[in-house]
Parts: C-alpha cells; sequence; structure tokens
C-alpha cells in the first residue's frame, strides 16, 4: 500500500510556512514533494504554483499545499487551471469545508496572516475530511 503524496510549493513570503507544513504532513504520514522553494530569497509565487498544480493534474501528487504571504496571489495563480479547486483558508472550518462541499485539492495558506498553529489545524482538517459528494457534486462539476 503506497502513501498519498501531497505536493507542497511556496513563494519567499510561504517558505517558513511551507517547511513546517511538510513536516506536519510526513508525520501524519504522508509522502512529501516538497516543490520549493528552498529559501528566503524572492521569487514569483506563480512559478511554484504551477508546479504544484502541474504534479496535481499529472497524477504525481494526489493533493497539494501552496503558501504565500497572504495565500491571494497562490489562490489565483492555481485556480486558473481546470481541475484545480484551490482553496484559501484560516481556519478549521473553512479547511473542512473546503473539501466537504467543493472537493478542493490544494490547500491555499497565507504566511503573513495566518498563525502556524492555525494553519496545522487547517492542514489536519482538510487532509482528514472527504468530499461529501451528494447535492455538492452537481455543483462542482460545474466548475470544470
Amino acid at each position: 500500500m503506497s502513501r498519498k503524496t501531497i505536493a507542497v510549493g511556496a513563494d519567499h513570503g510561504g517558505y517558513e510556512m511551507k517547511q513546517e507544513l511538510a513536516r506536519q504532513l510526513r508525520d501524519m504520514g504522508y509522502s512529501v514533494l516538497d516543490l520549493g522553494t528552498d529559501g528566503a530569497d524572492s521569487v514569483d509565487y506563480p512559478d511554484f504554483a504551477e508546479l504544484v498544480v502541474k504534479s496535481v493534474i499529472d497524477g504525481e501528487a494526489e493533493q497539494g499545499v501552496l503558501v504565500c504571504g497572504s495565500g491571494i496571489g497562490m489562490s489565483i495563480a492555481a485556480n486558473r487551471h481546470k481541475g484545480i479547486r484551490a482553496a484559501l483558508c484560516s481556519s478549521e472550518i473553512s479547511a473542512e469545508l473546503a473539501r466537504q462541499h467543493n472537493d478542493a485539492n490544494i490547500l491555499v495558506l497565507g504566511e503573513r496572516l495566518t498563525d502556524i498553529s492555525i494553519a496545522k489545524q487547517c492542514v489536519e482538517k482538510f487532509f482528514s475530511t472527504e468530499f461529501e459528494g451528494g447535492r455538492h457534486t452537481r455543483r462542482v462539476k460545474k466548475l470544470g
């Protein structure tokens, strides 16, 4: 039985949080595909969103996590792609609902706006919650 793979990526504004969340995911038993960035030097968030999105679309990873300063840029960059449902979350309940109702496949967080303890709760809830299906399936299909 292989472990589920989660792709993680961040720009310089989300680097520290990405490192912490990658450790958490490994501790939760996931295989982590770390797609960078690898430091605090300034980089462009769309490049790292693209890497995580591509890994999910291509099946290299089942789901992903993206982090930038606010989470907004990563959300915009990721959601441009068909089949990607990236949810910017700032609470445990938003992470849970993103999975239950929207079948989100990428969790997005903002390091400058979300305390690491809250971010870890979001990761725990996002990756332990299944899509509810039912009436939500029709709506998710409309997203493309």
